[in-house]
């Protein structure tokens, strides 16, 4: 049969000597293999875990419910929140009301481009989009993360290198396959007819697309905040307010 991957979470009331032990036991009993393990803030543990029948997981999760010092939280086929949480040892803040927007301060960007990482790994059509202030480190994550998913990565607009506007892309860097990154001001503000078909192109491919200012994209385009499939905002600080009033006038004043 073939093996499948479990997150375990549970919360432990009494971190008495010998507890993990005795989950350990259970499991191996059970023959239920421990990928990873993490401590997920504070008095919650994580476990990343490995079997071929999911009647042990049934079994194991009735088993460890019996137990007085813990409490089971979670016991599910892992997200990608799952597996990155047992990484780093915490949750990705996410919006409580908006499920696809996902929190990140300049601090947590080992994180945050673990996370990109792992998104640029998977295949087909996803869109991105990127809030941030100037200086945060948007694009420089975009790129890390390209790097850590082994992926190439193509500038359509950019102000990384004063302010890109690709007219046109060359045969190799139209592979889907590549991380296109645009800079909804750029790509809008400053857009002429021969990019803005190139744009249409490209959201029109199969292909991962990160958009840095996507409130600003969907209010100078066509599109909408129903074609992205995940929202990122990157903040110097928890409390900083993301506001573009401050430094949109300066995409246009060469105009």
């Amino acid at each position: 049969m073939e093996s499948n991957q479990w997150y375990m979470e549970y919360k432990i009331h009494r971190n008495r000597p010998g507890l993990l032990g005795d989950i350990a036991s259970v499991l191996g009993m059970l023959e239920v293999n421990i990928l990873t393990i993490n401590g997920v803030e504070g008095q919650t543990r994580g476990m990343l875990l490995e079997t071929d029948d999911e009647e042990k997981i049934i079994l194991m999760g009735k088993m460890l419910n019996k137990m007085k010092n813990i409490t089971v939280t979670a016991l599910r086929p892992p997200k990608l929140v799952d597996i990155l949480a047992v990484r780093h040892g915490r949750y990705i803040d996410r919006d409580s009301d908006d499920r696809k927007t996902f929190r990140f301060t300049r601090d947590e960007l080992g994180l945050l481009v673990d996370f990109l990482g792992e998104l640029f790994k998977r295949e087909g059509n996803q869109v991105i989009g990127l809030r941030g202030m100037p200086r945060v480190g948007k694009t420089e994550s975009i790129i890390a993360g390209s790097v850590c998913a082994m992926k190439r990565w193509t500038f359509v607009s950019s102000t990384l290198l004063r302010q890109t506007i690709r007219s046109q892309l060359s045969e190799d860097e139209m592979n889907s396959n590549n991380v296109f990154i645009i800079d909804g001001i750029v790509s809008t503000i400053r857009s002429n007819e021969r990019h803005y078909q190139l744009l249409q192109d490209i959201m029109g491919m199969g292909s991962t697309k990160v958009i840095e200012h996507p409130d600003i994209f969907v209010r100078e385009s066509e599109y909408s905040y129903d074609d992205f499939d995940i929202i990122i905002e990157l903040r110097n600080n928890p409390e900083e307010e993301i506001v573009y009033d401050t430094f949109t006038g300066s995409y246009s004043d060469d105009l």
